[in-house]
Parts: C-alpha cells; sequence; structure tokens
C-alpha cells in the first residue's frame, strides 16, 4: 500500500518544524507565544486525522491553495499527480494519458488511488480523480472532500493560456467546455464542502476561505436558531437547529424561529460567478451556506433540489425574468405545478420534512391558506415517496367563501390520500390564528402524541424552511438582469412585491442582506391596506378594520405572521420589544412602532377599479395577461417608481387561477360560471403567457367538488384534526 506521512519538508512548515519555532517563542517571549500556539492549535485541530482533500477542475488552483493551507496548518500537503501518480508510473502524467488513451487511464489512475493512504493531510485530487467510483469512494472515508467551484470561463481562460494538453477526454472535435461540463456531475458526487472561486481570487484568500469552510463544517452548533420573542441563545440541552425548526415550525414561546447569527453574507465575486449557473445551480449554492450539512448534506440538498424543480415546472428556466415595459421586469414565479409562487417553497419543504424527521413518529402538518398555499401544499406532500406518505399527512384550512373558484376546485383536486382540504366558514386571519392556538396548546398537542404517536409542525411561511427557497428566486432574478447584460453587477435594482403575510417580501430583504444590491423593496397592498398604513406611519392598527374580500385574495390579510420576524430583524434581535408589541396586537388590536425603523421599505396600495384597468392596459399594449396580484404590482410600482433603476416586479401567480376577473378586466360580457369553460374561453385570445396547464388537468379530474366544511370554531376544527388522524395513521 501507497502511503505517505510527512511530506516536503522543505517546502512546509511541518508539525516538527512549528514545534520548534514555538520552543524558541516560548523561551524568549511568553505572552506571544500563547498567542501564537493558541492560533496554531486552532487551525491544526480543524483536520486532526482527517485529510482536507481538495477537488474541482484542471485550473481550479488545487495544487497551490493545498500548498498554502499546508504551510498555514503546519501539516503534510500530497499532490496527487506530482508526488503520487508520477511517483509510481515513474513517468509524467501526460505521458501516460498518450501511452494507455482516456478510458484505461482513468482505471490506471483509479488503481493508484484504491492503494494510497494519507492521515491529518492536505491532499489535491487531480482533476480526473472523481470519475473514478471506487478510488473516490475510498479516499473520502478519511476526508473533507472540498469543491473548489470556479466558473467554466474562468477554468477556460486559465487553460488556454497554460497551453495544458493532458486533460483526460481531450481530443479532436470535444470542446474543452464541453469536457468541463460533462465532469460537473462527478464534482457534485463527492463533495462535502463547495468553495465558490471567482476569475480574480488570488489563491491565498481561496485558501482562507476554505479554512473558513471546514471550520463552519466542523462546528454545526454555530448554526443555532432562537425565537423573535426570546432574542437570546436557548440553553445548549435545549438548542435548536435547522432540521429542528423545519420539524417543529413555531417556537414554543409563540414566536417564529430566526437563525441567531442572521443570514451568510456573499462576496461579490461569489454572486458573479453565479451569473452563468442555472436555477437549480444558484439554488444549490445559496442553500447550502444557509443549511448546514449536519443537517442536510449536500448531496441530499442537490437531490431534493432536483426533484423540486425538475420535470414539475413547466419552464427551463423555473422563475424566467421577462421584460415588460420601459424599466420594468417580471419575475414569473408561476411556473411550477399549482401556478404560484408558493410551489417554490412547497415542492422542496415536504422532502426536506421528510428527511428532517424523526423516523418514530407520524406527522400530521396543518397550513391556513388564503388560496394559493393550500394546492402547492397539497401538491407537495402529495409526491412524497409511498413510505413517507404513510407517517406524513397535511390538512389545509382554507377560508371557504374566501378564495376564488378555480383556487378552490383546484385545492379539492390535489387532494390525495395524505393530503386533505378543509374549508372554514370564516375568513384567512381565523384560519392562521386557529392554527397558531393549537401549536401553543400543549395539552392537546400532548394528547395527540401520546394517543396517536403523532405530532404536528406547519408549513406556512411561519415555517423558517419556507423563506429560503424564496430568498433564491429574488437573487436569481438580479443575476438573470446581469447576464441579459441589463445591467452591470452592482448596479441597484427595485423590486415591488404584492404582499399579504409578509413572506415573499421579506425574502427579498434577505436577498438584499445577502449581497444582492437591492435598493428599494416596495410592499404592494390592496385594499386591506394594513402593511402599506403600518410602513407609512409605524403604526399597526386592526382597530374597526374588517377583511376586504377582493380580486387578489393571496393578499386579503390583516394579520401579517412573518412582519413579526422583520421586527425582531430592524430591532436588532430584541425579543423582549417583539413580544410586547405582539402581546399588545393581541390584548388592544394595534402597535406602534418607531417611523425611522422602517425606512428600507415602500408601500402602496391599489383599488380593485385599478387592478382591472392594469390587466386591461397591459393586454391592450402588450398581449400579456398579468394576474390580479400582479395587477396590483404594477399599480403600486407605476406609482412609487423613481425610473432611476429597473424594477422588477414579483408576478406571483398565474391568471388562469384567477379566470373571472380576468374575463371581467378584459371586458368579456358572457362569463360562464364554469371554472373549466372559463379557461377554455381564456384560451381561445392566444394569450401570454398560455393557460396553465397543470391547473387545466387538475379542473378535469372529476369529483372536485368533495372536501370537508367545519364551522369556525376552535373545538371543532381539533376535533377535525383527531378524526382524520385516526384515519390516516391508525
Amino acid at each position: 500500500m501507497f502511503h505517505v506521512g510527512r511530506y516536503r519538508p522543505l517546502r512546509l512548515i511541518t508539525q516538527t518544524s512549528l514545534s520548534s519555532m514555538c520552543l524558541k517563542l516560548m523561551l524568549s517571549r511568553p505572552v506571544a507565544f500563547a498567542q501564537v500556539w493558541k492560533s496554531c492549535f486552532s487551525r491544526y485541530s480543524l483536520v486532526g486525522n482527517k485529510n482536507i482533500i481538495l477537488m474541482g477542475p484542471p485550473g481550479a488552483g488545487k495544487t497551490l491553495t493545498g500548498r498554502i493551507i499546508g504551510q498555514k496548518l503546519g501539516c503534510p500537503v500530497i499532490d496527487i499527480d506530482d508526488d503520487v501518480l508520477e511517483t509510481t508510473w515513474n513517468m509524467s502524467v501526460s505521458e501516460k494519458l498518450q501511452d494507455v488513451g482516456n478510458e484505461q487511464f482513468l482505471e490506471e489512475e483509479g488503481k493508484v488511488l484504491l492503494k494510497f493512504s494519507a492521515s491529518g493531510s492536505v491532499i489535491s485530487l487531480t482533476g480526473s480523480n472523481p470519475m473514478h467510483t471506487a478510488g473516490m469512494q475510498h479516499v473520502k472515508k478519511n476526508g473533507i472532500v472540498v469543491y473548489l467551484d470556479v466558473p467554466t470561463t474562468v477554468i477556460m481562460s486559465r487553460l488556454n493560456s497554460m497551453k495544458v494538453d493532458r486533460i483526460v477526454g481531450q481530443s479532436p472535435g470535444v470542446s474543452l467546455k464541453d469536457i468541463l461540463e460533462f465532469r460537473k456531475q462527478f464534482y457534485r458526487r463527492w463533495y462535502d464542502i463547495r468553495v465558490l472561486c471567482g476569475g480574480d481570487i488570488a489563491a491565498e484568500a481561496v485558501a482562507e476561505k476554505v479554512l473558513d469552510a471546514v471550520k463552519r463544517y466542523q462546528n454545526s452548533e454555530l448554526e443555532t436558531f432562537i425565537s423573535t420573542r426570546s432574542g437570546r441563545s436557548m440553553e445548549k440541552d435545549s438548542q435548536k437547529y435547522f432540521s429542528d425548526v423545519v420539524t417543529e415550525g413555531l417556537a414554543p414561546d409563540g414566536g417564529l424561529f430566526v437563525p441567531e447569527r442572521g443570514l451568510p453574507k456573499f462576496t461579490a465575486g461569489e454572486w458573479q460567478s453565479l451569473i452563468e449557473a442555472t436555477y437549480t445551480e444558484r439554488a444549490q449554492v445559496i442553500l447550502e451556506r444557509c443549511i448546514h450539512p449536519a443537517d442536510i448534506p449536500a448531496s441530499k440538498l442537490a437531490e431534493i433540489i432536483a426533484t423540486a424543480y425538475g420535470e414539475n415546472f413547466t419552464c427551463s428556466k423555473i422563475a424566467p425574468v421577462r421584460h415588460l415595459t420601459g424599466n420594468q421586469f417580471l419575475l414569473e414565479l408561476f411556473h411550477g405545478p399549482t401556478a404560484s409562487f408558493k410551489d417554490f417553497a412547497l415542492q422542496m419543504v415536504p422532502h426536506i420534512f421528510a428527511y428532517c424527521i424523526p423516523r418514530s413518529c407520524n406527522y400530521l402538518v396543518l397550513v391556513a391558506t388564503s388560496g394559493d398555499t393550500g394546492s402547492a401544499v397539497l401538491d407537495g406532500f402529495s409526491r412524497l415517496h409511498d413510505t413517507d406518505k404513510q407517517r406524513i399527512a397535511v390538512m389545509s384550512f382554507f377560508p371557504e367563501d374566501g378564495v376564488s373558484p378555480i383556487q378552490k376546485s383546484q385545492m379539492i383536486g390535489c387532494q390525495k390520500e395524505n393530503a386533505w382540504a378543509v374549508g372554514v366558514k370564516s375568513d384567512f386571519d381565523f384560519c392562521q390564528t386557529a392554527i397558531k392556538q393549537i401549536f401553543t396548546n400543549s395539552d392537546y398537542t400532548g394528547f395527540l402524541t401520546v394517543e396517536y404517536g403523532t405530532a404536528l409542525s406547519a408549513a406556512n411561511s411561519i415555517n423558517w424552511a419556507r423563506l429560503l427557497p424564496q430568498t433564491v428566486y429574488h437573487a436569481s432574478a438580479y443575476l438573470d438582469l446581469v447576464h441579459q447584460g441589463i445591467i452591470p453587477f452592482g448596479s441597484p435594482v427595485d423590486v415591488c412585491i404584492p404582499t399579504g403575510n409578509f413572506g415573499n417580501i421579506l425574502s427579498a430583504l434577505y436577498a438584499k442582506m445577502m449581497g444582492i444590491p437591492i435598493r428599494k423593496c416596495i410592499c404592494a397592498s390592496n385594499e386591506n391596506n394594513i402593511l402599506t398604513d403600518f410602513i407609512r406611519t409605524g403604526v399597526y392598527d386592526l382597530r374597526g378594520r374588517k377583511l376586504i374580500p377582493t380580486f387578489s385574495p393571496a393578499v386579503d390579510i390583516l394579520k401579517s405572521s412573518n412582519l413579526e420576524r422583520y421586527l425582531h430583524l430592524i430591532a436588532n434581535g430584541d425579543g423582549q420589544l417583539v413580544t410586547q408589541l405582539y402581546h399588545q396586537l393581541e390584548r388592544q388590536d394595534h402597535f406602534q412602532l418607531r417611523k425611522d425603523l422602517l425606512e428600507n421599505l415602500v408601500a402602496g396600495w391599489c383599488s380593485e377599479e385599478d387592478c382591472l384597468a392594469a390587466i386591461h392596459s397591459v393586454y391592450s399594449t402588450t398581449g400579456y395577461i398579468l394576474d390580479t396580484h400582479t395587477a396590483v404590482a404594477k399599480v403600486v410600482a407605476d406609482r412609487l417608481q423613481d425610473r432611476t433603476c429597473p424594477i422588477i416586479i414579483s408576478s406571483t401567480a398565474h391568471y388562469s387561477k384567477f379566470a373571472p376577473a380576468i374575463l371581467r378586466a378584459l371586458r368579456i360580457a358572457e362569463i360562464n360560471q364554469n371554472p373549466l369553460s372559463q379557461l377554455h374561453l381564456l384560451s381561445s385570445y392566444s394569450p401570454l403567457p398560455p393557460v396553465h396547464w397543470g391547473l387545466l388537468e387538475t379542473l378535469k379530474k372529476k369529483g372536485n367538488e368533495d372536501h370537508q366544511v367545519c364551522a369556525a370554531d376552535m373545538s371543532l376544527l381539533m376535533s377535525h384534526i383527531e378524526t382524520l388522524i385516526q384515519n390516516h395513521f391508525l
């Protein structure tokens, strides 16, 4: 067996030389010695007996980066190309490749890797090592694999300047770009940690990023969550991690979970390295930094993302950005299976949930919906594997008379053996408040656990896992504008978002905090304009307000759940203040905040008449049909944008879901009451975009009229929950 112990003693600070240096320093300057030894010990403890294994395409800088890391850690450095392969073969790698050809070379290279052994070292793999499965399985057993992810255009430029001629697969008629793109699938299979490396980043900086990433990988206890109403770390034995907050949904004190140390920051270079990336690649990179691998390893996260955004979405770009008019752009968020932005989270969350929950318990997921969430959550959880469906069920409560006819038909049509829709004879605010009260009723939740072995969880945007995927599409939209040449990276954009429960606009604010140059976040309300009033005055006032049914039902909300997370953010984590505000809201139906705390938000609202007029105007001039929520945002954007930078309007739902309002806006007199007939009528106008296929398919299903209806009574809701648990899990 080929074994490597100490290596390159003349080119590195080895452990022996490090100890000698420290001994001299200890004798001459004891205080300085203590500081240096503490630093050295901390660095070296990153490795221990494990290897740091650098992986990436040829030209990624693995060799130089490895040497720098070795010097910093004072540990052996091994370059597989120079120190293992050429030593074993007694010839250069390029000579071996020329001698045996591509396929045989991979096999010979893999055999050498299988005989290789090292510990406590920094290892730089070849660009082709990851293409040999058995070899990588062997070397990964005692190491942390770090993927140096360098943009393909940068790699091609480096290799062309180096005149490299020894890349496996290189031959006449095969482009270098094709080779590099083909290899990415192998790199993604093996890594534990990804380090983004832009074009101009120095090797020293890459080495520091690797060490920081390894430190994060080995210290999952640093990424804890707190309640918006506590604002301080929990005791060590009760600390919450990502998998905990996904499972529990709501904090025990009634607050919402947020990351204690905030969200990760990306450098400008890291964002720029994603300009050429696909949507799923961007999602993978962003979510890896938000979810610790101890909760979900990179390989499992990649599997979840591929499942969520694969064939379920009708557009290959997933969340395309379309020019509307002037400096206005639409972020189309309706290409998922249920035709709204909720699909971005709810095609992912069920799989995240199934991975994170313990196998010893059944789970019933509760959700309140003002329309779009219901069908999205039912569809998402119904796509779980059969074994997961047996232990995970979902129940969606919606206002029986507070959603559009098509939304109701869609929800009922999305019911499956583990997914049920329940109409409630009240409004959305009652449904949402009822779920929160159920979660904080420890006697009731304890009874369900003891009696039926079933725990409750939430899939509303009160669940932290709902917000993260939404942050991705706001970042991706900006990168798309850069990729299209609309703006250079670093130039600002504004975003305008139809807002009800505050989750979507909050995720845009999170994208801004992570480094996306968003200048203004514009909150667009309909006639239920409590958020607009709050942002303009600092007063959140429910007194005397009644919910007004509108053409944009998804934002017919007076109590915005995710506003609590925003208040916690702008209050610098003051959980006591947040608690006081919400206690006052519960008791007196209002609270007041200093207006200057809300300066990073702008707000406006839109009447019903203006909403319909905007739909008609845009269709008349462009042939494009806005849905009612997007029309609300369009009206507000027209009023509030200053036209000094592009504005991205979130198109949160497909117009097909609101056919009666759309037909009225287009001034079509004869409107059939049958939802399917309405969609066929819209389709006859050859609109842009076309009528949503998934919605058509759902409405064609028979039996759409069957669903349960419940009075607005807490005891009756809890009885419904108990009955469905008995029917499904027992």
